[in-house]
């Protein structure tokens, strides 16, 4: 156990990139529990593309962190120390605490995990928000049904991964949009997809929409997007009537000091009678257990896989994060806090 409480804060908003400025390490004297609340030792955090909206001020589904606050995330970990009946020490729990070592908190900031004889990792992604948000994000948002054609983008990342195997486990077909062969050859070797682009081939919208078409010659019924912008406009021309659009995430956009102007895509909307719906996967938090429950026998089974990018100290977490936001990770990005 350490002697001090490490934490990361933010230290001013970023304009573009965050930089070396933008957050700051302070240390601590380790928290207390105080009456019903447990403090217990992060030995994971979990890095996400949604922290940077968090360090802008502008409003969203949640407030933004104020400078000098810790820097939010999810993390798993150990309970150190209990004065909550519903919580014992040795309890690994998942909290929304931020970027540091030890973290305190009631029932409300942190959920029970049990992994099984599964990583306890994977509570910040197959069996955390990424898995939870590809389960309900495609069958409940994006109503996929056999038969469908699905395509995701982001395809190798934390959510995109999940979101194609789940889309095969119901009888979809699936292509997805990556930036590396490496990433396609995992999306479709390794997970099963039907097909992948490399956007990166791809000169302009109108090149990448037209490497879609010849993999979707049946056109489009579920979108899930987790990129925005040019990719974006290059996949609605090719939805099919009564298609389904998720928007997931806009991470080709997070670090634009102006917003890009898109193409007006209401038209396909309106004439393929089709649905766009925003998805935030804590409006479905009543349902984890259902999602939990599938995502886990599933992968104890072998018909989901996971891969992890794990950044190695908290002190690395800024650089991880950027690497996470220039598309440099292959798989969730997590970080590695405890050294054991």
């Amino acid at each position: 156990m350490r002697n001090s409480n490490r934490r990361i804060v933010l230290a001013e908003r970023p304009v573009g990139m965050p930089d070396e400025n933008t957050f700051r390490m302070e240390e601590q004297p380790i928290p207390e529990p105080g009456p019903g609340e447990i403090m217990y030792r992060s030995d994971w955090l979990s890095l996400d593309p949604y922290m940077r909206g968090r360090m802008v001020d502008a409003p969203s589904y949640v407030p933004p962190v104020q400078i000098g606050e810790v820097m939010t995330g999810a993390t798993v970990g150990e309970v150190i120390k209990s004065n909550n009946p519903a919580f014992k020490e040795g309890d690994w729990v998942e909290g929304r605490l931020g970027w540091q070592d030890y973290s305190v908190g009631g029932p409300a900031d942190m959920r029970i995990i049990d992994t099984g004889d599964l990583p306890k990792s994977l509570a910040l992604g197959a069996l955390g928000m990424p898995g939870n948000t590809a389960y309900f994000g495609l069958l409940d948002v994006g109503e996929a049904r056999v038969g469908d054609t699905v395509v995701v983008s982001a395809a190798s990342g934390a959510v995109g991964a999940m979101v194609g195997q789940i889309a095969k486990l119901s009888g979809c077909r699936v292509v997805g949009i990556a930036g590396s062969q490496d990433k396609i050859d995992y999306v479709t070797k390794e997970l099963g997809f039907d097909a992948c682009i490399n956007y990166k081939d791809c000169a302009d919208t109108n090149a990448l929409s037209k490497a879609l078409k010849a993999v979707c010659p049946a056109g489009i019924d579920v979108f899930f997007d987790n990129v925005g912008g040019w990719v974006f406009d290059a996949v609605m021309p090719l939805i099919n009537l009564r298609a389904r659009v998720v928007i997931c995430g806009m991470i080709s956009q997070y670090n634009l000091t102006e917003m890009e102007m898109a193409p007006r895509t209401t038209r396909h909307l309106l004439v393929k009678r089709a649905k766009m719906q925003g998805l935030i996967v804590f409006d479905f938090l009543s349902r984890y257990p259902e999602s939990l429950e599938r995502l886990t026998r599933w992968i104890q089974n072998g018909d989901i896989k996971y891969k992890e990018d794990i950044t190695v100290g908290l002190e690395n977490a800024p650089a991880g994060f950027n690497r996470l936001m220039e598309g440099k990770n292959f798989g969730k990005a997590v970080v590695k806090i405890t050294e054991d």
